[in-house]
């Protein structure tokens, strides 16, 4: 049986302790088909000694920055400001030497303003990337030669992957293990965590609009009902009617409870049922499309292209539980 792949989690003074715990949880939970373990994770700081938290106590760890060198992913937690850097964007000497037992070609991982220290390091040059919404200005202006989109819940560039702030963070680390051992491995996490198996990258991080009042509610209903009924036409008056409300009544909820229309919200729910067959399933591409609700297979086709950049063959060979990648396409909006 192979080794599990090593994760180490580095954590800096001021830490953010919910984001430092986002790995452990997400990949500790994570098992194959036997029940084995596929990750192994570990949490060090640059020295071994325990370092402060933002929450105001601290943090012990039972490992320095050497077994870093024996990582096979690297994930790095934002740090409260200063934190790891210096006013002008340089890493403090400590978090330097500590990346540097990093081995070329190791996957890194930051989450949220943890992108800092990837680009101050100068990991980010010329890729994408994205942080905290509310950061990604001042980091930019910090590290000019990154392309950072405030736009996005993640950002997959390879061997180089951000995310933005708090929840984001768990979306990605699902995505990379879907990315590693597929959607029912992914899955399964997700529900041992109660969290939602899937966000994809490209959905927005922000979205300004004001919370509904309680008597303002009510598509939650509907939207269960449309996705045991996705094989059928489901169109905007169809939704309404079962949501007992007009068309304007019901559009002007459903995008106050979900940030999306009726119509967007659908496409991305039929893509991810598209995404689960070809993961899961040997099922022609046309009749892949129908359980989804394209209808056939070159809407389908147009889809997944549209959301994903992908057609399903490229998907399924990607994805597909037989054949399983450690590649993924860069996230793209929804």
């Amino acid at each position: 049986m192979p080794s599990p792949h090593r994760v180490v989690v580095l954590a800096l003074d001021g830490v953010l302790t919910f984001e430092l715990g986002i790995a452990p949880r997400i990949f500790g939970v994570a098992r194959g088909p036997a029940g084995e373990p596929l990750y192994e994770i570990l949490t060090c700081s640059p020295d071994g000694r325990p370092v402060r938290s933002e929450a105001g106590f601290g943090i012990a760890v039972e490992h320095d920055a050497s077994v870093l060198a024996e990582a096979d992913t690297v994930v790095i937690p934002p740090s409260h400001r200063p934190g790891p850097l210096l006013e002008e964007g340089r890493l403090t000497t400590p978090v330097h030497e500590a990346l540097a037992h990093i081995r070329p070609g190791t996957r890194v991982v930051a989450l949220c303003t943890g992108a800092y220290v990837l680009a101050a390091a100068g990991l980010l040059r010329g890729r994408p990337a994205t942080t905290h919404w509310q950061e990604a200005g001042h980091m930019q202006r910090l590290f000019t030669d990154v392309r950072i989109d405030p736009d996005v819940l993640f950002v997959d560039d390879g061997d180089v992957l951000t995310s933005a702030g708090a929840a984001a963070g768990v979306d990605l680390c699902l995505h990379i293990v879907r990315r590693d051992h597929g959607s029912e491995v992914a899955n399964e996490a997700a529900r041992l965590c109660v969290v939602p198996p899937w966000r994809d990258g490209g959905q927005a991080q922000f979205v300004r609009r004001p919370v509904p009042d309680l008597a303002d509610t009510g598509t939650a209903a509907t939207r269960a009902w449309a996705l045991d009924h996705l094989d059928q036409p489901i169109d905007l008056r169809r939704l309404a009617a079962h949501a007992g409300m007009s068309v304007r009544t019901f559009t002007r909820r459903f995008r106050a409870e979900t940030g999306q229309s009726p119509g967007q919200w659908l496409t991305l729910q039929r893509v991810e049922r598209a995404r689960h067959l070809l993961e899961t399933s040997d099922l022609p591409v046309d009749t892949v499309a129908h359980r989804a609700g394209f209808g056939t297979g070159a809407s389908l086709r147009q889809q997944l292209r549209t959301v994903l950049g992908v057609s399903p063959q490229a998907y399924r060979r990607t994805f597909g539980a037989v054949t399983s990648s450690t590649g993924a396409p860069a996230a793209r909006r929804a």
